[in-house]
């Protein structure tokens, strides 16, 4: 029997028009349709988004992938997500799963990809790319990303933030994800460089709860989602 493919789609950031037409095509071929589960049994981000695409006929598969750093965790999370999903491909039906964003762009789907294919070697693998969370940001403040020569520096604030000064010595156009956990110290950095009127938050972009937050010399605190980053634009 011929083993099914796992696909792995970008389905943007909320909007369900976002999602590509080759995205949508494959999204509703498959007879199998992977997620992450979304936390407290309520439906994740990718899981809203894909429904109102969705037939009647596919089944639909969430997989756990846990909100934490703990690598020994994450990795039996990995695994048996890749169990899962080989139990439908060996059996010949293919697979889409889909990604809130970009497939590519610190997508949970490539831990998922990687574990498979060091689990089972011969397992076919495909990727379909789509809007990552700092062009939908940039379009829904309606300001260009960059221009002309601009330098962008893209950071995971909750890792790196001891990199932002770095960042914006080197970049015009500084962009960073998962800000919530550290804004108060992102807040502080960037009062005392005189940047905050310089800098832009979008948490939740293109969903129906999105929240855009300007001129923050006025929220040095804020209760940001996980969902939420912050654009520096003109740092240098």
């Amino acid at each position: 029997m011929q083993l099914g493919t796992l696909y792995g789609i970008g389905i943007g950031t909320g909007d369900p028009e976002l999602i590509t037409l080759k995205g949508l095509r494959q999204l509703q071929n498959a007879p199998v349709v992977a997620f992450p589960s979304g936390l407290n049994n309520q439906p994740g981000v990718a899981e809203t988004i894909i429904q109102p695409w969705l037939k009647p006929q596919q089944i639909q598969l969430s997989l756990t992938f846990p909100y934490l750093q703990d690598e020994t965790l994450l990795y039996q999370a990995w695994t048996d997500a890749a169990q899962q999903v080989w139990s439908y491909l060996q059996q010949g039906h293919d697979i889409a799963f889909a990604c809130e964003g970009d497939i590519s762009f610190y997508s949970t789907f490539n831990y998922l990809a990687q574990t498979l294919t060091k689990q089972h070697p011969q397992a076919s693998i495909e990727v379909i790319p789509g809007i990552a969370s700092p062009m939908a940001a940039a379009a829904v403040l309606g300001l260009p990303l960059t221009i002309r020569d601009q330098r962008l520096t893209i950071l995971p604030a909750l890792y790196h933030i001891d990199r932002l000064e770095q960042a914006l010595n080197s970049s015009e156009v500084v962009v960073l994800m998962k800000v919530s956990s550290v804004y108060g110290q992102v807040w502080q950095f960037l009062k005392e460089r005189n940047l905050l009127k310089q800098a832009y938050i979008v948490e939740r972009a293109t969903q129906p709860n999105q929240k855009i937050y300007t001129n923050l010399e006025q929220f040095p605190q804020l209760p940001l989602s996980y969902f939420s980053l912050l654009i520096i634009m003109g740092s240098n």
